[in-house]
């Protein structure tokens, strides 16, 4: 590490211990629990409409795991099986157990809704909501894929319970990403994403690769409005800047990131405050943040490049923030020191993000991590 770069963090450290961080405001108590059974009503309605009552659940083992699935009845008398999720996701098997109980009151849902945005939970801007809805009704998070970037973002706020300015949440595009394992070993698959996404904008139209024009990874509408699906660079370098056929993602492909496994796996339910609520999966919040911190440290130099940046690691020192408000110091420190040691490429990057890091997130890391990471820092 250079003498400069030194200096910088050894000053970080010395502020960090002077000064107190302000606290974030939290939401109140009964907003909280609100958005907590809005989320659970939406899963118990998106698992209603996806598994009719007329089928049944079975379960299939692949490699020493179980999964369930559900067959459903055609009238060509052959059963349609529908991959439903695996056993260790507790909420799944809940209401694998419960689903003819299941009741769904779509009224109460908007309502909830409502309030919860009244109260000032932030939401996704329409067009977003209305985006991420249709590909959550074709069956995108049932099959395990994952909304991130900032439309994700903004579910943050009800799941951790502080309030975060939506001027962190402003964003043009929709993007999801799914594990290439996963899409490979369903056997199962979304109806045609052009189509579905056709139902919302009909002027939706497929964006060729560049370097494979035969393959799909975005889908733009006249407006410019961008939808892009990416998955983890698998082992190696050599997957960069190539598409992934992707069989469960109804004929489009994924643009291969790295750092991108890091940020998908184990993610969280929750609900998008959008009309009656749509239930997706996101990443959990400490690996966002901790994953907004390396990928502004790759963003281009140009202007567009750097306001991308910026609005980085706003997020990361946000999220860092309302993490420690809210007593999940543990949650950061775990995420941290997995993508610590992932080796020195990730090192640098988490090292370069840090330099720019607003200085409530530095704080935030400070109490989270402790002084001595700081230090360790400036040894290496």
């Amino acid at each position: 590490m250079d003498k400069a770069w030194a200096e910088f963090v050894a000053e970080r450290a010395a502020a960090l211990q002077k000064e107190e961080m302000p606290m974030m405001k939290e939401i109140d108590i009964s907003y909280r629990t609100m958005f907590a059974e809005l989320a659970q009503r939406t899963l118990d309605a998106q698992f209603a409409a996806d598994f009719p009552m007329e089928g049944w659940f079975v379960t299939v083992t692949v490699k020493d795991r179980d999964y369930w699935y559900f067959d459903l009845p055609t009238p060509e008398g052959k059963d349609k099986r529908s991959y439903v999720g695996p056993h260790s996701d507790e909420a799944i098997t809940a209401r694998v157990k419960a689903h003819k109980e299941i009741k769904d009151n779509i009224r109460e849902r908007r309502r909830m809704v409502s309030t919860l945005r009244r109260a000032g939970l932030p939401g996704p801007d329409a067009f977003a909501g209305d985006v991420t809805k249709a590909l959550a009704d074709a069956g995108l998070f049932r099959l395990r894929a994952v909304l991130i970037g900032s439309v994700a973002f903004s579910t943050y706020a009800g799941m951790l319970g502080v309030r975060l300015p939506s001027s962190a949440m402003q964003t043009g595009d929709a993007d999801f990403a799914q594990d290439f394992a996963i899409s490979a070993g369903v056997e199962d698959s979304l109806p045609p994403v052009l189509e579905v996404l056709q139902s919302v904008d009909p002027e939706f139209r497929a964006v060729p690769h560049q370097a494979d024009k035969a393959k799909v990874v975005a889908f733009q509408n006249a407006k410019g409005y961008r939808v892009e699906f990416l998955t983890g660079n698998r082992g190696s370098d050599e997957y960069t800047g190539k598409p992934s056929p992707m069989p469960a993602l109804g004929g489009a492909s994924a643009e291969n990131l790295r750092f991108l496994d890091y940020l998908i796996y184990e993610p969280i339910r929750t609900v998008l405050l959008h009309r009656e609520g749509v239930n997706v999966l996101v990443p959990a919040p400490e690996r966002y943040a901790v994953h907004k911190l390396i990928v502004s440290s790759r963003r281009l130099t140009d202007t567009l490049g750097r306001v991308k940046a910026d609005k980085d690691l706003t997020q990361a020192a946000l999220l860092f923030e309302g993490l420690v408000e809210t007593r999940q110091s543990d949650a950061i420190a775990i995420a941290w020191e997995e993508a610590w040691d992932r080796g020195d490429a990730w090192k640098e990057a988490i090292g370069k993000g840090i330099a720019r890091l607003p200085e409530k997130g530095i704080k935030a890391l400070g109490k989270a991590l402790g002084p001595e990471v700081v230090e360790d820092l400036v040894k290496r």
